[in-house]
């Protein structure tokens, strides 16, 4: 009886030391991972990389990561034909079977998930920002965006008819919607100005749209819907490269 409790304890102690070691293991290779990611990224600060899944040392000898999630707080995505960057913020991905090599210098996921917002003011942006002529004697701008209740986007538009400044912005509900690289903002019906405008003219205020491209690991846009925040955007993609 003796001997078999020695070998419990034994067995106990061996047990926490495995757990404290492992723990201890990811700690190390998440920080590792997340040095890596800023650099290949051009980040401005260091993400958050959390390696899920026990224990992480058996995941390390089959040389690859069961789930990894990564978050960055503020990425600088590319707008397209070197025009600039848009701002995404909160973008939390999800990786799943990541191959990644002895010294963390490459990683790639077979796929990935995620989610991240763009906010009003960023998006606004894409807008028009100067009075455009829609019609004789009228111009008008977009001048705010913001959330008008279920999934879609009110657009603010500022307006002057003869001269005469409108007392406030007229607002018109906008869907919003993803095409390939592009987050496309259409309205669901025209603002009324008080004067009878073509179409076209009025659309080409009110309807704009903004390119993305180069998000982190080559993901792509998948999903888009308005927030109370701002746009929230869903992401995918595959082979999704992390580091490397």
């Amino acid at each position: 009886m003796r001997a078999l409790r020695v070998l419990l304890i034994v067995v106990v102690i061996l047990g926490v030391l495995f757990v404290v070691v492992d723990r201890v293991a990811v700690h190390f290779a998440e920080g590792e991972a997340a040095d890596k990611l800023k650099t290949t990224e051009g980040l401005a600060n260091t993400p958050d990389v959390s390696i899920n899944g026990f224990p992480f040392l058996t995941q390390v000898v089959g040389g690859e990561l069961d789930d990894v999630e990564v978050g960055i707080k503020d990425y600088d995505a590319a707008t397209g034909n070197g025009t600039g960057t848009i701002r995404i913020d909160d973008l939390e991905a999800h990786m799943k079977s990541v191959d990644f090599s002895g010294d963390y210098s490459s990683a790639t996921a077979a796929t990935a998930t995620g989610t991240a917002t763009i906010a009003y003011d960023e998006l606004l942006k894409a807008a028009k920002s100067e009075p455009t002529q829609v019609g004789p004697d009228v111009t008008a701008q977009v001048v705010g965006l913001s959330d008008g209740g279920n999934g879609k986007i009110k657009v603010q538009v500022d307006a002057t008819v003869l001269g005469v400044k409108l007392a406030r912005p007229v607002s018109v509900l906008s869907s919003v919607t993803v095409k390939g690289d592009t987050v496309q903002v259409r309205a669901d019906s025209l603002p009324d100005l008080g004067v009878d405008l073509a179409e076209n003219a009025v659309r080409s205020i009110t309807d704009f749209q903004q390119v993305i491209e180069e998000l982190p690991g080559g993901v792509q846009l998948d999903k888009v819907q308005a927030a109370s925040d701002g746009v929230k955007i869903s992401v995918r993609g595959s082979n999704v490269r992390l580091a490397g």
